[in-house]
């Protein structure tokens, strides 16, 4: 899988970290368990990318995540994680809202 076909933006540079409404840009998933990655913003890094942005998993946090460790992990099922091809990048509220998953 190479990263220039996950990460079509031209934000690699852009610091969103501590943002208070960043953008998210990419969205992984597991299709046969609850984790979420929305990746606000990312680099390549040592032949791999490394990504920033929201995590919903045993916990919701921020936090970096490398391309290679999405490829390699696999849901309870097995089944692969994936990207969402129909995600539309938006503020981390509306993105949160839209996909039902924001705090009260």
């Amino acid at each position: 899988m190479a990263w220039r076909l996950y990460w079509k933006h031209d934000c690699c540079n852009t610091t969103q970290e501590g943002a208070k409404d960043p953008t998210v840009h990419v969205k992984y998933f597991t299709p046969d368990s609850g984790w979420t990655w929305y990746a606000t913003e990312g680099q390549e890094d040592e032949g791999d990318f490394r990504f920033f942005g929201y995590v919903i998993g045993f916990e919701r946090e921020f936090g970096y995540f490398v391309l290679s460790e999405l490829e390699n992990a696999h849901g309870p099922w097995g089944l692969p994680i994936e990207r969402d091809l129909h995600f539309t990048p938006a503020p981390l509220s509306e993105v949160l809202r839209r996909e039902g998953h924001e705090q009260g």
